[in-house]
Formats: C-alpha cells, sequence, structure tokens
C-alpha cells in the first residue's frame, strides 16, 4: 500500500501574509532566528495579526538546534501557554519550534490550535516534514524527532524573506532542495506523486539556483526556487532520504559544516554509489533529460555522468568547496574520524532510505572521497 498526503496548507506569493488575520485574540508564540528579533521583518509580519493578538517572542536559535537552547524554549512556551506558534527562519528556527512544540505540548498536556512556518531560506523544506533534527553538543551527535503531529499546518511562502539571504545561504541552502530532490527521487518509499514532485524541483533547481544565486533580487526565480524547496520537502517526507544526509548530519556534528554544503560535498559520489542499481540510474537519468541536464537521446550511464557534472559546475558557479580540506578541516582529523562517522551515519533516520544498504567499507568509501 502507498500513501501520500499532504497535510500542510501551503501559501505561496508577496501577499500571503494575509492569512495571519485569521488570528483574532491568539496568543502567538514567535520562534525566530536572533537577527530577526525586533527587526523590520518581524515587525511586518507582527503587522498582519489582528491587534487583539498576544505575542511572545522566543528568538534564542542556534544553527544545528542544541538541546540547551531547546530547553529554554520549552520554559517559555511553559510561560507564555501559546494558542498558536509561528516561526520564521531557516531549518533551524523551524526545527527549534517543532522541538519546543513536541516537549511542550506533552509537559502541559494541552495542544496548540495552529503552527505557522515562514521560511526565510530555500531549502530545509522543514515547513512541511514532520522531522526536526537536534544536536546533543556533549556527545557530538544529531538526532531526529520524527512524528506527524509535528508538520505545521500552514506554510507560508513569502519571496521577499529570502532576497536578503546571503550568497552562501543561498547556495547551500538550494543545494539541499537538490539533494532532497535527488534522494527522494530513489528512496525505498517513493512512489509516483514524489517522483513527480522531486522531478520538477531538480528542473527547477538545475535552472534556477545559480541565477538566484548571481541576481538575489530576482523576485520571479526567488519565487519558484522557494516553492521547489517545499515540493522537494514534499517528497522526501514521504518517499525518505539516503546516506547523503546520513552521512553528512555526522559533518555537520563533527567538524560544523554547514548543512547543505555537507550534502553537496556529498551529492555526486552517493548518485554514483545508487546508479550501480540499474533502477535508480534509469530515475536519475530520466529525470536528468526531463531537467536538460541530460541529452535527450542520451544512455542512462552517460545522463547520470551529466547529472554528477551538472552538480560540480553548480557547485563551482557558487563557491562552494567541494571537499572538507577545502572547507578547512585537516585531512589527518578527517581521516581519524572515519570510524565514528560511520557507525553514526548507520544509526541515522535517513539511513534506511537508501535504495542500497551499503556495507561499512562502502560507506566509508564515499566519506573518504570528500575528504580532500
Amino acid at each position: 500500500m502507498e500513501k501520500f498526503t499532504i497535510p500542510t496548507k501551503i501559501i505561496s506569493g508577496s501577499d500571503s501574509l494575509k492569512v495571519l488575520a485569521a488570528f483574532e485574540s491568539k496568543k502567538v508564540l514567535f520562534v525566530c532566528d536572533p537577527f530577526l528579533d525586533g527587526s523590520d521583518t518581524l515587525k511586518e509580519i507582527e503587522h498582519e495579526l489582528p491587534g487583539s493578538a498576544e505575542i511572545k517572542v522566543f528568538s534564542d536559535v542556534k544553527p544545528n538546534p542544541p538541546l540547551t537552547n531547546i530547553t529554554e524554549g520549552v520554559r517559555v512556551y511553559q510561560e507564555f501557554v501559546p494558542d498558536v506558534i509561528i516561526t520564521l527562519g531557516g531549518g533551524s528556527a523551524i526545527d527549534t519550534a517543532k522541538a519546543i512544540r513536541n516537549f511542550g505540548e506533552k509537559i502541559l498536556d494541552q495542544q496548540l490550535e495552529c503552527f505557522v512556518a515562514i521560511p526565510t531560506t530555500s531549502g530545509t523544506g522543514s515547513e512541511v516534514t514532520n522531522t526536526a533534527v537536534v544536536s546533543d553538543e556533549a556527545n557530538h551527535a544529531k538526532f531526529p524527532i520524527i512524528n506527524d503531529h509535528l508538520i505545521p499546518d500552514i506554510a507560508i511562502l513569502y519571496p521577499q524573506l529570502v532576497m536578503s539571504a546571503p550568497k552562501s545561504v543561498t547556495a547551500y541552502s538550494g543545494l539541499d532542495v537538490m539533494t532532497h530532490s535527488l534522494e527522494s527521487l530513489v528512496a525505498r518509499d517513493g512512489n509516483l506523486f514524489t517522483e513527480a514532485l522531486a522531478e520538477k524541483a531538480i528542473d527547477v533547481i538545475g535552472k534556477e539556483l545559480v541565477t538566484a544565486y548571481r541576481e538575489p533580487d530576482n523576485l520571479e526565480v526567488r519565487k519558484v526556487v522557494h516553492e521547489a524547496a517545499t515540493a522537494a520537502g514534499l517528497a522526501f517526507n514521504t518517499a525518505g532520504l539516503g546516506i547523503t544526509h546520513s552521512i553528512a548530519h555526522q559533518l555537520g556534528a563533527q567538524f560544523h559544516v554547514p548543512h547543505g554544503l555537507a550534502c553537496a560535498m556529498l551529492l555526486p559520489h552517493v548518485v554514483a554509489f545508487n546508479a550501480q542499481d540499474k533502477a535508480c540510474e534509469e530515475k536519475y537519468a530520466c529525470a536528468a533529460r526531463k531537467a536538460g541536464i541530460a541529452d535527450a537521446d542520451s544512455s542512462n550511464h552517460m545522463a547520470v555522468r551529466q547529472l554528477i557534472r551538472k552538480l560540480q559546475k553548480m557547485m563551482r558557479q557558487m563557491n562552494c568547496p567541494e571537499t572538507l580540506a577545502a572547507f578547512g578541516v585537516k585531512p589527518a582529523d578527517a581521516k581519524q574520524a572515519c570510524a565514528t562517522i560511520i557507525a553514526a551515519a548507520k544509526e541515522d533516520g535517513t539511513f534506511p532510505g537508501n535504495p542500497i544498504v551499503p556495507t561499512d567499507e562502502q560507506l566509508a568509501a564515499v566519506y573518504k572521497k570528500v575528504i580532500e
């Protein structure tokens, strides 16, 4: 039996914030990135709420959300007892809000009326997924909280919010979208619906991401890339992911590599590994041809090679380091961490989605390709 549901109401466009007018006389807890607290952006969004709404802001959000910050957020949740959470920011802010909701509702034994996500980056897809990735800094580990109850009720795709993102954020988050798309395309729980969303996101990111990087004020391009990120999120929320993510999570935990960059480093090598399976090779090749990445008459093998070259070219066009050494990690340190990274990758929640179950040696071989 196959299943595909979209529990999130997705509102996109320059007038999408108007949906917030529905929260009459509600207690609204904002969970946002620190630089947004007191900003004109937050004031603009608050202005869309009815005057009767009571507002509280929690902005102690950090990359790779650590348990210590989430604990503080839960304390604020308990004191304020919100009706609505509006989370505004990148993946870390949305994941922080999900984790706060998860623990806050359990402690108070009282559910939110509505959970709204407004992403300010085009990448994680967290605005439509059931997962929050949390960091245990003391043990240098990441772990996911996975529960369909955590999927936001409303996702607001307001493209103006992503136009001020630093170039590196545009690049890394966009390459995360490509990773979500290519991993969900071949993941174990994929189906016709997830493949369709993944293929469209591959097409959009392949054509438009570098333009968004070079022309940050291009609203039309920003909007379509923003929507592609959500489409890819819908795809992987059902289909699953794979070993690109299971290893990338460890690169973030061990060496603080930004998540999208870690995925981008690994993705070409994982595509090559998974393409050993003929069904995967055909899916990659078909998507590459549809996106104009591969020639229409190319063989499956050649189409996958063209796809890999496209991924590597996009990284170079956006000045992304392609190895840990280029990022600043000493090769000796990376090699020494190999056994720890492989062991943790096998325990990661994304590992089971990979279409091929790799041996430890195969996982290590993929990891070693990004060391230097």
